[in-house]
């Protein structure tokens, strides 16, 4: 099961829990919380197995939608990463702020930014991937965790993100202790962009609120100094 299955099924345990102990003080019949329990796990396992938890991740996306910090926190955290691949000059070819944006989209998550990550695969696949390319890719990996921790002073985010850094860094042959030590780097780095680009971070910030397209997003940043890169590839 993914992450998003065992919330669920910790959810559906949490609530069980609830109407157990509340039950007799309202006459619930004990019947009641236990089907919902096995009808909630039932639906969770099912779309684990055949749509790979994305109706339980467009459910919770649903519920948390209803927080604006919530809403806040996505915003701030996907614009991260869309200003340091812009910085890094790696195109970005499309955002998504939701759950439902990114399954219209056919993306798997809550949100994201998407990349031209063309070159990333190519010298993958060419066994020749340079640490400059590797170092840059781990800025933006990392950047919606270093934008969330200058706004929030705390990143609620970036799980899949540090994971999937994680994930290369391991297969690269790095021990665990270098991998903590690039994964801190990475986000002093991407920290560090930001902070130098910071007026340029709000007013992209403004602008995805109002689902401003990639190219509209572009403009701004060139609006605000950080050069005409045409580095965006997308239909947006």
């Amino acid at each position: 099961m993914n992450k998003t299955t065992l919330n669920l099924v910790a959810i559906s345990i949490f609530l069980m829990t609830i109407t157990v102990l509340l039950g007799p003080l309202i006459n619930l019949s004990p019947a009641v919380p236990a089907v919902a329990t096995f009808m909630i796990l039932g639906i969770a396992t099912f779309d684990s197995w055949s749509f790979e938890g994305r109706g339980g991740t467009l459910f919770l996306d649903l519920i948390g939608g209803f927080s604006k910090e919530y809403r806040e926190r996505i915003l701030h955290h996907e614009a991260g990463h869309f200003l340091v691949a812009y910085a890094l000059d790696v195109p970005v070819t499309g955002y998504t702020l939701s759950a439902w944006e990114a399954f219209k989209q056919k993306q798997k998550g809550f949100a994201g930014v998407t990349f031209d990550d063309v070159e990333l695969f190519s010298q993958f696949e060419k066994g020749a991937i340079t640490n400059q390319t590797l170092e840059r890719y781990y800025a933006i990996w990392m950047a919606g965790i270093a934008a969330e921790n200058l706004v929030y002073d705390n990143a609620s985010g970036g799980v899949d993100d540090n994971s999937k850094l994680m994930g290369v860094l391991k297969s690269l042959g790095c021990s665990e202790s270098l991998c903590n030590q690039k994964q801190r780097f990475s986000v002093l780095q991407a920290k560090t962009l930001l902070e130098n680009n910071w007026s340029a971070y709000e007013a992209l910030v403004d602008s995805m609120r109002e689902r401003a397209t990639v190219k509209e997003c572009q403009a701004i940043l060139i609006e605000q100094g950080m050069g005409n890169k045409e580095l965006v590839v997308s239909n947006q």
